[in-house]
């Protein structure tokens, strides 16, 4: 028998309006922009409902909450294009990941460098993983030496993200431009 799985589904913010405003009173802000004043919530309701509007409660953890009177579809529509706008606004970068030995040959380190300059420079972040096997574990404050010139060898002006963690395979550094150049 197959068992099916289920993608859990973000629980979108419900926002309350009209009559699922259970609170006595609440601030009210009329569609021009105007501050009402805290209001008892049925008064509020016949307010809106006479200028044919919805009730909206826009922030509800205020003491008291703030509703406004408006077109419930209208403020979906302007809420959905502010988290769009916010969306697109969010700066998108990937970790990248560089995997270097404690006994990788200064040519291969070149090649490594190459690369981290190419992710470095499309504006990602690039974490540095350094692999220790046997006794090499035992020597870590050598690969960290090791880790650190090779951090140097990078021509380009970069920042640590975060310092040298130690992982129980190695240990590794995150690393991103000191000034991204957008492309």
């Amino acid at each position: 028998m197959r068992k099916t799985f289920f993608r859990k589904q973000e629980k979108k913010k419900l926002t309350r309006i009209n009559e699922m405003i259970r609170i006595d009173q609440v601030r009210v802000i009329d569609e021009k922009g105007e501050n009402l004043g805290i209001i008892d919530t049925s008064k509020a309701l016949s307010i809106a409902k006479e200028r044919l509007l919805d009730l909206v409660e826009i922030s509800p953890t205020a003491n008291p909450p703030v509703c406004k009177i408006t077109d419930y579809g209208k403020y979906q529509y302007s809420e959905e294009k502010k988290q769009r706008k916010m969306k697109a606004k969010q700066k998108k970068f990937e970790l990248k990941g560089i995997r270097i030995g404690f006994n990788t040959s200064s040519h291969d380190l070149e090649t490594r460098v190459k690369q981290i300059e190419k992710f470095l420079k499309l504006g990602h972040k690039v974490r540095i993983e350094m692999r220790l096997k046997g006794r090499e574990r035992g020597r870590k404050y050598i690969a960290k030496e090791k880790l650190d010139n090779f951090i140097e060898t990078i021509p380009l002006d970069i920042k640590k993200e975060e310092e040298t963690k130690n992982n129980p395979r190695g240990i590794a550094i995150t690393i991103c431009l000191e000034k991204p150049t957008n492309q």
